[in-house]
């Protein structure tokens, strides 16, 4: 029974309240419940979970206000120490979900607002064995290094270590050195120096694994870090009792194991030395992004620009930036011209020139000439802030694939204990002697060896690299789980206008009867739609060369066109219906009208005294980037579709060049929600690509929501993946990260599973009746570090993925017009 008390939405009087009240009464498990208007606090008594509350306030209209805490987080080392840092948080009353991601140490958390505190959630985590801080969301920080600490405490093991090693080691590979060693120090002595310096290595550089591992293993839920405390425990102990109480033991088991001990920390120490430096470098994507920001900023004050911290700009400061320096936030330019590279947020190599009223963003590189700007958005409310974000939370996602490596950790470490235990007990059964020699060997061998390093790293270093690696080409991943999605996709849907077109209607071909000029058609076209306001007269005006004609009586026919006079000679421009309802004779113009109709372009037909001389053809031009787009997707092994709220004519037309497999026209935005539907049910998992701007419910719909945003419109709730490129080849780029980082992390989770499934068996001893071969605990502490390293190394391969399709790419279609 607890009491639960969070802010609720939506409620603007008290009947609001007293709804939302008895919502939450009639929950089950619910004992009592109380909204108060005044504060929008909602107060629970009960056993009833957070989502059934969630649930019951959303149903009732009147939803719970949730929000997100993050952590950072120390002291992780394997996916059952992810686990359980999980489950501590999940028991927290008020926690919605927990995710907790073991390559970049962090944890983000949400919760029901006002339910628990940032504070008490990172105090839960500490009490569970894993020292947690508080981390503000508002500013994109990277985690504190583990590089510097854990060099230090690799180095000073291993020359603890190294001459212990040497010397016990050596003299079984040499006698003359161990007859040496014995005629000098004598054994006890030698072993008595060998506790002393394998002492200080448990103690110094390794009380990280006892100061953790122990007190989990006292509380029931061991973790890897217990896994090396009672390996190296057990060996050291063995060799402590062997040294200063023999008798204790039966004859012909005195022996010693500190180099084992010693050599166990050491490796282990090394590989999570090299595990932190792989980890650095997974984060490069967010080191970049964050990096973009400049640490100061020329602000105006009093007439003057002064040099500022970057935290002391407001919204409506003034800022200069000097040729060749960086944006430092989002604003408008008031004075100045120059060309500005934006390739950090669009992908376009080509720098954008830049006037009095245009838009800068932050973090993108000014040219040659200065410019002063006015501050629009500062701090996480700039473009490249919300880019972070987008980042650093698909970095920290859990994939679904995730769920299976989780279930098998959560017992794993339980079983190994098992698995160590009867090993011991086999060995001292049956072994020979000094089978408790054997038995102590093969149960820390096997202690080890099993250490689920690698299989909590398999998923999030691909998810960190290759998100990071997207975002470089211009794919923003917004949900982190929109990886393993697009991988299953089938098909491919877009939109039509604005996606795979310009968005815009432009002049693509016309027909003048013999003895006509075109250009001269053209303009006195021109010069009849200079008053027009309709988009395919602006088409053709903006088409038209040099200067035009002076025409007078211009008059509109609505749903037709336009009369008017030059000279003598009255002019129709419009339809074709419109010439042959005042008499004009269209025969010349059929063919052409006939070809541009077929095509779905807009016909503009022009006659000069009476007598039919062009037609001209407008239509929303095909991006360049799409065929070569769409091809990229068949060769991929997917279904393309288009949805199109245009006439069936013209968007088979546009679907007959690229190549498009199925069509959809003539559907208004609602109803791209149920050809999206259809499409799932002939061909499976759809991902709908459109503009973002009245394809919300189509971008909800799909299984992958891709929005094509225009650089530094990257904030697109409806979608799972912004192209921020605004090109068609971000799909293609957005699909190939896809399926490199989800072969990647299959890959890894293979590798962990297999790289477990195998050894634990040798390390228990199997092979030992058969070949005589046993693996030396040193031995499988040098394997375990390297299997984290070598699906960490697998997973910094996907740094090197290249876009598929140069954003040049450009193609002439067979049936477009010249």
């Amino acid at each position: 029974m607890t009491t639960l008390r969070f802010a609720v939405d939506n409620m603007s009087c008290a009947g609001c309240a007293g709804r939302a009240e008895r919502a939450l009464a009639a929950a089950p498990g619910v004992t009592e419940a109380s909204v108060n208007i005044a504060n929008h606090i909602a107060q629970v008594t009960g056993t009833a979970s957070p989502d059934t509350l969630r649930a019951a306030l959303k149903t009732a209209g009147y939803p719970a206000r949730e929000t997100n805490h993050s952590l950072s987080i120390e002291g992780m080392t394997c996916a059952s120490c992810t686990g359980r840092v999980e489950r501590a948080l999940e028991a927290v009353p008020g926690v919605l979900t927990a995710n907790v991601n073991l390559a970049t140490q962090t944890a983000s958390v949400r919760v029901l607002d006002g339910a628990v505190t940032i504070e008490a959630l990172a105090q839960t985590v500490t009490d569970a064995g894993y020292p947690a801080r508080p981390v503000d969301n508002d500013t994109p920080t990277e985690r504190h290094s583990e590089i510097a600490p854990l060099r230090r405490d690799t180095l000073i093991a291993a020359a603890l270590t190294l001459p212990v090693f040497l010397t016990e080691m050596g003299g079984h590979l040499y006698p003359p050195l161990h007859h040496a060693i014995m005629g000098s120090l004598g054994m006890q002595s030698f072993w008595v120096l060998q506790f002393l310096l394998i002492t200080l290595v448990l103690a110094w550089p390794g009380r990280r694994f006892f100061r953790i591992g122990l007190p989990l293993l006292a509380k029931g839920s061991p973790d890897m870090n217990s896994l090396v405390a009672l390996g190296t425990l057990a060996a050291w102990s063995y060799s402590t009792i062997a040294t200063f109480a023999p008798a204790l033991l039966p004859e012909g088991t005195r022996a010693v194991y500190f180099e084992a001990a010693g050599v166990i920390v050491t490796l282990i120490l090394a590989g999570r030395w090299m595990e932190a430096r792989a980890k650095g470098r997974t984060g490069a994507a967010i080191r970049h992004l964050i990096g973009l920001r400049p640490d100061t900023v020329l602000l105006s004050r009093d007439g003057d620009f002064v040099e500022v911290p970057l935290a002391d700009v407001a919204v409506g400061d003034v800022i200069m930036v000097r040729p060749g320096g960086r944006i430092a936030v989002d604003g408008m330019v008031i004075d100045g011209e120059s060309y500005v590279d934006e390739s950090m947020i669009t992908g376009e190599p080509v720098p954008v020139a830049k006037t009095t009223d245009d838009v800068v963003t932050g973090g993108t590189i000014n040219g040659r000439k200065a410019l002063t700007y006015r501050a629009t958005a500062v701090g996480s409310n700039t473009v490249l802030a919300r880019i972070i974000d987008m980042v650093q939370t698909a970095q920290g996602a859990k994939l679904p694939i995730q769920a299976l490596a989780d279930t098998v950790v959560r017992i794993f470490v339980p079983v190994v204990l098992g698995i160590a235990a009867l090993t011991i007990v086999v060995w001292l059964t049956f072994g020979p002697q000094p089978s408790l020699g054997y038995a102590l060997v093969s149960g820390v061998a096997v202690l080890i060896i099993a250490c689920p390093c690698a299989m909590g790293l398999a998923t999030p270093t691909s998810i960190m690299v290759g998100t990071g690696r997207a975002a470089e080409l211009g794919v923003l991943f917004r949900k982190g789980d929109a990886l393993q999605r697009l991988d299953s996709a089938t098909v491919v849907a877009f939109d039509k206008t604005g996606t795979l077109t310009e968005g815009r209607p432009s002049l693509v071909d016309q027909y003048t009867v013999p003895g006509t000029e075109a250009a001269d058609a053209l303009r006195l076209v021109a010069a009849v739609e200079q008053g027009s306001d309709h988009p395919v007269g602006r088409a053709i005006l903006a088409s038209a060369p040099g200067d035009l004609p002076t025409v007078k009586d211009s008059e509109t026919v609505p749903g037709y066109g336009l009369i008017a006079s030059l000279g003598d000679h009255k002019l129709l421009v419009g339809s074709e219906r419109h010439l042959m309802e005042n008499g004009v004779d269209t025969t010349p113009l059929q063919a052409a009208i006939a070809r541009f109709a077929d095509n779905g372009h807009s016909l503009v037909c022009l006659a000069q005294g009476g007598q039919a001389v062009a037609v001209f053809a407008v239509a929303d031009q095909i991006k360049p980037s799409a065929k070569p787009a769409i091809d990229a997707l068949h060769a991929a092994g997917l279904k393309v579709a288009m949805i199109s709220g245009d006439n069936p004519a013209a968007a088979n037309a546009i679907a007959r060049q690229l190549g498009i497999d199925h069509v959809t026209a003539g559907v208004r935005p609602d109803g791209k929600v149920g050809a999206i539907k259809d499409l799932r049910s002939r061909f499976g998992a759809v991902a709908f690509v459109g503009d973002g701007i009245n394809d919300a419910p189509a971008l909800a719909e799909a299984d992958i929501g891709l929005a094509i945003g225009t650089g530094t419109d990257v904030a697109i709730e409806a979608a799972d993946i912004v192209l921020s490129s605004g090109r068609v080849s971000g799909v293609v780029n957005a699909v190939d990260v896809s399926k490199q980082t989800m072969r990647n992390i299959r890959q890894n989770l293979f590798w962990a599973f297999a790289y477990n499934t195998a050894l634990i068996p040798v390390a228990a001893g199997v092979l030992y009746p058969a070949f005589g071969i046993l693996l030396s605990p040193m031995l499988g502490a040098g394997a375990m570090a390297l299997s984290s390293v070598f699906v960490l190394t697998n997973a910094l391969r996907l740094r090197n993925i290249a876009p598929v399709q140069d954003d040049s790419a450009s193609v002439t279609y067979a049936e477009a017009p010249a």
